[in-house]
């Protein structure tokens, strides 16, 4: 029996402004149309239904988030949705600056940015040719904007973990909440056949930089386990998802752009759930409970299927 499912990931686009090579392809890879994307009518309509199934915290996804145009306003329409009591939102930082207070006034609680670097020239290479600068930009304007927790998710990449310091050190002096996200190997890409470093590794190389204590969650619905460095203003989490198959405490679900229901990233399996979005509410909440109910929390013998992270939204 696994956790109480409460979480719903909702990816508004499939399409992104960067191309990191643990994500896509060097070419990228094709969008869809768009009309082939759930609307934000449709977005909202599933959502209240999803509530009715038990649905309490949301975040939005992409791809990445903040290329689809009036985002702002379906923040502020599923804020208003009653019975969500957490609005988050994932986005690769490079549009926050331009976002953040207007998000922060929409209603959105919370916000993650990815971020594979903190050193210039390995960024680079790692988003497919993008800009550092503008990420941090919008990561200081999540802050300044009031958004907190703020937290920074660092896909653990073997071999580049010689970036570790400067982590650290953005945790020690910025109240920001770094989480180490093991590298899944997701879809047909197979994530660029990059390798994961397992926590217990990666715990070793930051314990070099000072005595690390287990920390309290800053909060958000996630599986991370965090510690702390003596003095810094933030925290240092882990998601081991790869190492520790932390599938049992998995408490989400997750809605793709083009309006499919899936139970598991690691799982293929996925019901098409746009035909029933524009009719009974409460026949799409029972679909909904029925998709809840048959969700498994062992990734045993399951294959991930074709789509990319990016295409079933991270």
């Amino acid at each position: 029996m696994g956790s109480r499912v409460d979480y719903l990931r909702i990816s508004i686009t499939d399409r992104c402004n960067f191309r990191c090579t643990y994500c896509m392809p060097p070419g990228g890879i094709p969008w869809k149309p768009h009309t082939d994307i759930l609307s934000f009518e449709e977005i909202v309509r599933f959502t209240r239904a999803a509530v009715a199934a038990g649905i309490s915290r949301v975040r939005i996804t992409g791809g990445e988030p903040l290329v689809r145009r009036q985002c702002v306003s379906l923040v502020k329409q599923l804020a208003a949705v009653p019975g969500i009591e957490d609005l988050s939102l994932t986005t690769n930082g490079s549009l926050l600056d331009g976002f953040a207070r207007d998000l922060k006034r929409a209603g959105l609680g919370r916000i993650n940015v990815s971020i594979a670097s903190l050193d210039p020239a390995r960024f680079f290479r790692l988003s497919g040719g993008a800009g550092l600068e503008p990420v941090l930009a919008g990561l200081a304007s999540a802050l300044d904007a009031g958004f907190s927790p703020v937290k920074v998710n660092v896909v653990a990449l073997d071999g580049i973990e010689n970036g570790l310091g400067e982590f650290v050190s953005l945790s020690r002096r910025r109240p920001v909440h770094i989480r180490f996200i093991e590298h899944m190997p997701i879809g047909r890409f197979d994530g660029g056949g990059w390798g994961f470093i397992p926590r217990e590794r990666l715990l070793g190389e930051l314990r070099a930089f000072g005595d690390l204590a287990p920390a309290p969650s800053p909060g958000g619905g996630g599986p991370a386990q965090y510690f702390q460095y003596a003095g810094a203003a933030g925290t240092i989490g882990f998601i081991s998802s790869m190492s520790d198959h932390i599938c049992g405490g998995c408490n989400r679900m997750r809605l793709t752009a083009d309006g499919y229901l899936r139970g598991c990233l690691f799982s293929g399996d996925e019901l098409n759930v746009r035909p029933f979005i524009g009719g009974d509410r409460q026949r799409l909440t029972a679909i909904i409970l029925d998709a809840i109910d048959a969700k498994k929390f062992n990734r045993g013998g399951a294959s991930p299927g074709p789509r990319t992270m990016s295409q079933i939204g991270g």
